[in-house]
């Protein structure tokens, strides 16, 4: 095997290894969301619609990594968001799921998708009549998550 060979499956392996991270990226986002929009123990239409709206006009534009049916991954946190709405998952227990994921994965987090993430979480929580208590306070908790 010539030295291009290995040095193109060590690429191949690479880009791998970053397209599942990016992935992984997303759906944690899209559990996060979701905490977000079940804040106050139940999701309305115009959480889902505002999220649907950020995803398509900001988050698509972050990366050109796609999911394994070749969709912008970006896409992955609707679907999480929808699967998690589904199946009637715990916000607590979802939020910090994403949590743990920032926490071993804090270099994605750049000074700007820390920012479009606060910003689609306050546009999330503030979709149906404002935000209240409950979604005040996991915001809270984010940004100071953040700031760690």
């Amino acid at each position: 095997m010539s030295i291009f060979t290995l040095q193109a499956l060590k690429c191949k392996k690479m880009l791998e290894s970053k397209k599942n991270l990016g992935n992984k990226f997303y759906q944690n986002l899209g559990k996060l969301f979701y905490a977000m929009a079940m804040a106050d123990h139940s999701v309305h239409m115009k959480e889902m619609e505002k999220l649907n709206e950020v995803v398509r006009d900001f988050w698509l534009d972050v990366d050109d990594i796609e999911d394994e049916y070749g969709t912008d991954a970006a896409f992955q946190i609707v679907s999480v968001f929808d699967w998690l709405l589904e199946y009637g998952k715990d916000e607590e227990e979802i939020y910090e799921e994403f949590e743990a994921f920032y926490m071993n994965h804090k270099l994605l987090f750049t000074p700007e998708i820390k920012s479009l993430t606060m910003s689609t979480s306050r546009a999330i929580t503030s979709s149906f009549s404002g935000s209240n208590k409950s979604e005040l306070i996991l915001l809270g908790r984010l940004q100071l998550l953040f700031e760690k």
